[in-house]
């Protein structure tokens, strides 16, 4: 990777939220080098599908993920690709890039992490229409694979194993058991960031094949990160644990002596067991503590900016949304929303309105976009456009926000709705869901019939990674259909632009079209609030709101 590119990065990173816990009970506190046999829990929800990287967009089974698996990079605790089992990334022209991976590296079932590794999961995860497909558009034959397995998928004739592509991409090849190229479609300059996220990790042999077997692998998963899964102790809904793995010679060797998640049903259930010392580390406080935590956590509490986007968005299939009438309806829902009384008085300053649809920490974020008076509440404009869309077709039934009741959602989305039944005077309410997984099953399958909470992690540090994979055709987690030629082409010629300080005029350009259409409505940008029992030590919550579990202890 070229020096120019980690500078620009390194300089503009997001801020590391740094904590080291006192001892409390423990003792003295324990040297950040020191190792413990102790195991350690957190906080999680119930992955959505089996652990297979390419196939797994949510945080739940992402935070997982990123400790069970080793890529050609990883991010450090400022959002800085750092190499992991890369050797080198280069390219001289942006377009056409040499990866070699370093030496000798093995999954836990003994087989030898090669070039062919990634090749093959990352064509897998394209020719299975994987939901993180999208991430490998722009590699040379994406295209023609990527039609291929989509037409397949819709042939009800052919045996549900058969429902896949044939076809690899053409810009990627094994030159050896080290190295492999990449040529993308168009020269990109931020391709090398993007290799830390867990779509481009690589599969052993057992993950590669028909749909059942990839599945069935996602159930236990053979990796190559600082942990393994324990075998067995994946219990759906309760928790999961991982266990150090004795071949990973990379940076994040583990510090403890493995970790527990727990899956709860509440986060007031999370936060009452971190204050029992039946947690150690929590990185959602509930609402209903966003109040007392600082004072009954004291120094073991958090509450600092993260890279997070909290929205809401509407289903392509409710037709009450749909042309001229339904865009007027979204930008009344926007005015009539109050974002600054709901994060003062629901979040008591833990949450900062949006502004645009990059959270702040992320190089790039712009809050004086033009259009950007749509996220401001104005009861008075709400009305007007309301009326205008009535005036084209009229209202009929409730407006509804689905959200997971297992996510601390419900006092503002109560909130939220009763601000627009307020404003605009219809009937409008929030429609929960039981846990999160059931919540994007049905986001996922496109069977959602209401509007429904959207939120936002980065998975690494750039503008596009909060834009193309939420919104750009077809992309991976545009969970509302949305399609506009002109914003693709923005991105496009952003991600073809070496100086970023015109690829960030341009991303400006592409937000802007965004809020004209608003094919999510915007609310506000999160930070991490959290805290760690008594006797913990060395707790690192990273740029990206979560904590860097391998190197807690206590």
């Amino acid at each position: 990777m070229k020096k120019r590119f980690l500078s620009a990065i390194a300089a503009s990173a997001a801020l590391a939220l740094t904590l080291t816990a006192c001892a409390g009970d423990a003792g003295e506190k324990k040297a950040a080098g020191d190792k413990t046999d102790a195991i350690i829990t957190v906080n999680n929800t119930e992955p959505e599908s089996p652990l297979v990287p390419a196939n797994t967009n949510e945080t739940g089974g992402g935070l997982i993920l990123d400790h069970i698996f080793a890529g050609l990079e990883y991010y450090d605790k400022d959002g800085n690709p750092q190499m992991e089992l890369a050797e080198s990334i280069t390219s001289d022209d942006n377009q056409n890039w040499t990866i070699k991976l370093k030496g000798d590296s093995k999954f836990s079932d003994g087989t030898p992490v090669t070039a062919k590794s990634f090749v093959d999961a990352w064509n897998q995860s394209v020719k299975h229409n994987m939901k993180n497909a999208y991430f490998f558009e722009s590699i040379d034959g994406y295209k023609a694979a990527y039609d291929e397995a989509a037409a397949n998928a819709e042939n009800k004739s052919l045996p549900e194993k058969e429902r896949i592509g044939k076809t690899d991409m053409s810009g990627l090849v094994v030159v050896d058991d080290k190295t492999f190229t990449v040529k993308l479609a168009q020269p990109e300059s931020d391709f090398p960031l993007r290799l830390g996220y867990s779509a481009y990790y690589p599969l052993p042999e057992a993950g590669i094949g028909d749909p059942e077997k990839v599945a069935a692998y996602g159930e236990a998963p053979i990796t190559n990160g600082p942990y393994l899964v324990k075998e067995g102790s994946w219990q759906h809904n309760v928790q999961i644990e991982l266990v150090p793995n004795p071949d990973y010679k990379g940076d994040r060797e583990p510090k403890n002596g493995g970790v527990t998640m727990k899956f709860y049903k509440t986060q007031d259930a999370a936060y009452n067991d971190l204050l029992g010392n039946n947690l150690d580390v929590l990185d959602a406080v509930p609402d209903s503590a966003f109040g007392t935590y600082e004072d009954e956590l004291g120094d073991r509490a958090v509450n600092q900016p993260s890279a997070i986007f909290q929205s809401f968005t509407i289903p392509a299939n409710d037709e009450r949304f749909k042309g001229e009438a339904g865009l007027l309806r979204k930008q009344a829902l926007s005015y009539a929303v109050n974002r600054q009384e709901i994060c003062d008085t629901i979040f008591q300053g833990t949450r900062t309105p949006a502004s645009d649809f990059i959270a702040p920490v992320i190089p790039g974020h712009n809050e004086n976009l033009e259009g950007k008076e749509v996220l401001k509440y104005d009861a008075t404009k709400a009305k007007e456009l309301w009326a205008k869309a009535d005036a084209i077709q009229p209202w009929s039934g409730t407006f509804e926000i689905a959200y997971n009741s297992d996510g601390g959602h419900q006092a503002w989305v109560d909130a939220t709705t009763n601000s627009i039944k307020n404003t605009l005077g219809i009937d409008a309410k929030g429609n929960p869901y039981p846990d999160f997984k059931s919540l994007r099953s049905e986001v996922t399958n496109r069977t959602i019939k209401t509007a429904f909470r959207t939120g936002w992690q980065a998975d690494y540090p750039s503008p596009f990674n909060f834009l193309g994979p939420l919104y750009g055709t077809n992309a991976s987690s545009n969970d509302g259909d949305y399609s506009n030629t002109d914003f693709d082409a923005l991105l496009k010629k952003a991600l073809n632009t070496s100086d970023q300080t015109e690829a960030f005029k341009i991303y400006d350009q592409a937000q802007e079209v965004l809020l004209k259409d608003l094919p999510s409505i915007p609310l506000w940008y999160s930070n991490v609030n959290g805290g760690y029992g008594e006797g913990v030590n060395n707790v690192v919550f990273g740029w990206n709101s979560k904590a860097l579990l391998y190197q807690i202890t206590k």
